[in-house]
């Protein structure tokens, strides 16, 4: 395991995280990488203790073991996702495709396998906290975003609302998470354009993250359950085979 401290920088200012692992030394290892980087950090060691963190500090980011005990990772993560659009990262033992879709499927937005490098870990953070979102959107002449500059991208009974980083279906609020929205923004983007996974890596994880592009796939999944949208019998997110994705209202 990499234990030289990373280059100074500012990514984390002003951003909070929160550490949850039961190997008291890794999570203090973690913890310290990020506080080179100038996050404020909360280190918990329980499920029970790393909820009633979460709901006091309101977390930017959580670096979240699978293997817990009592509540184990993955029902924290579903239970964080009930009040929490933190960034989730899930660290897991075991390299296997159902641990990664099992976390993935609770709300995870990245996961990273034992053992790992801690500045590997804080590279992917950094990524995440750095992704051009909304870029597209106008602004005002304050500097911030205007929502009412864009219209809503409209998809049939779908509209996705960029600015405010809302979507409705059917006039309903549709609850995704960050993760999952920026994939309908990227595909939405470019309507009936075919992206491929490593394209949707890059608009949405950014350039420098590495791993298994399945983790696409398991996110389109998340937002095709949400939005019910049957894979087989699609109305918005339709599978190119052997190439990717695209967004739109018909085969």
């Amino acid at each position: 395991m990499d234990s030289s401290p990373p280059p100074l920088g500012s990514v984390g200012s002003g951003y909070r995280a929160l550490v949850v692992d039961d190997e008291v030394p890794l999570a203090e290892l973690v913890a310290s990488y990020l506080q080179r980087e100038h996050f404020e950090v909360t280190v918990c060691h329980t499920g029970v203790a790393a909820l009633a963190v979460a709901r006091d500090v309101d977390p930017d980011v959580v670096v979240l073991d699978l293997g817990l005990p009592g509540i184990d990772g993955v029902e924290l993560c579903r239970q964080l996702r009930t009040f929490s659009d933190a960034y989730v990262v899930m660290l897991t033992a075991r390299d296997t495709e159902i641990d990664t879709i099992v976390g993935l499927s609770v709300g995870a937005d990245d996961y990273v396998t034992k053992p790992f490098s801690p500045r590997e870990l804080v590279a992917r953070i950094r990524a995440m906290l750095r992704r051009p979102r909304t870029a597209s959107v106008p602004v005002s002449s304050s500097g911030q975003p205007d929502p009412d500059a864009q219209p809503p991208r409209m998809f049939g009974p779908l509209s996705i609302e960029i600015g405010s980083r809302q979507v409705f279906l059917d006039g309903e609020p549709v609850a995704l998470t960050r993760t999952e929205f920026d994939i309908l923004a990227a595909l939405s983007s470019r309507p009936n354009m075919v992206w491929t996974r490593r394209q949707l890596i890059e608009a949405v994880w950014g350039e420098p993250w590495v791993g298994n592009d399945h983790l696409v796939d398991v996110h389109v999944g998340h937002v095709r359950r949400k939005l019910g949208d049957d894979a087989a019998d699609p109305r918005f997110v339709f599978t190119v085979r052997g190439v990717g994705y695209r967004m739109g209202t018909g085969q």
